[in-house]
């Protein structure tokens, strides 16, 4: 069967991962001198907490590609075929160190790596297509169509306080634009072609969830939805309240933004991500 490894910031639960066998590889989260592996040295209570207390403003890096090497020679003893999923090139440089890594086994393993050009819910729904076609006896060549097919489908949509954050990690992208007098509303942000862009913006919480409950309303056919919060829990369990008026609740897949995309993002964000269906 074909295995399926991602990096931390697709934010996969540890039941998803136990249901399919997912392989994680972790980002590294720098505060000044110190290095956290993303959910392993560092939970996501525990940096958030850290994140609004230290002095120092973290940063992140791509996992070295010794630690995909590992993971292909460890998962080269059951398949002989992986699909790598990874953060969208466009914020950080996985992808390039799983090809890397690639290079390095050599042909002990067939291996492909996919660019997801997205994170978070959306890298996630990516996995999750990818996880249960494996599981269903599909090849890597059929696996790694469907996710391609897929990702022009994804739609991303997260909820900012304020984009300090994304400055700080030079990760603001097209959304720079919004920078200075803008600050005191809520912007609403995407991922396109794997780069941040502007959606719209809105005043104050509560109309920033309505503008992310209408633009996911606003897709014609949902295959799979994705919700996600950092340290808004009650805020998370409105917006699937809300959106279980489109789609059922218990279908809805819930996760909390990793510290690796957390150091870009800051402690109030809110995501809905969705696949759209043909």
């Amino acid at each position: 069967m074909v295995k399926i490894i991602c990096d931390s910031t697709a934010d996969v639960t540890s039941e998803l991962a136990q249901k399919y066998g997912i392989t994680t590889v972790p980002l590294n989260i720098h505060f000044g001198n110190e290095a956290y592996r993303d959910r392993v040295d560092l939970t996501a209570e525990e940096f958030y907490k850290k994140l609004v207390e230290s002095k120092v403003h973290p940063s992140t890096s791509a996992p070295a590609p010794g630690l995909f090497v590992e993971a292909y020679k460890k998962l080269s003893k059951e398949t002989n075929e992986i699909l790598v999923i990874t953060i969208s090139g466009g914020i950080s440089a996985t992808a390039e160190s799983a090809i890397q890594a690639k290079g390095i086994v050599g042909d002990i393993v067939k291996i492909e790596v996919i660019d997801s050009l997205q994170t978070i819910g959306g890298e996630l729904l990516l996995v999750i297509k990818a996880a249960e076609a494996a599981e269903s006896g599909a090849k890597l060549a059929e696996i790694t169509a469907l996710v391609k097919d897929a990702i022009p489908r994804v739609h991303s949509y997260m909820v900012f306080d304020t984009l300090e954050y994304l400055q700080k990690g030079g990760r603001i992208g097209k959304a720079q634009a919004w920078l200075g007098g803008l600050l005191k509303f809520n912007p609403i942000l995407t991922l396109k072609n794997g780069v941040i862009h502007p959606v719209t913006r809105a005043w104050g919480r509560e109309q920033s969830i309505d503008a992310l409950v209408g633009l996911i309303k606003a897709i014609p056919k949902l295959e799979g939805l994705v919700i996600e919060d950092a340290t808004t829990p009650d805020e998370l369990e409105i917006l699937a309240d809300r959106l279980s008026e489109i789609y059922p609740k218990g279908k809805m897949y819930r996760s909390r933004v990793s510290p690796a995309i957390g150091v870009h993002v800051g402690p109030h964000v809110l995501a809905a991500l969705a696949l759209e269906g043909k």
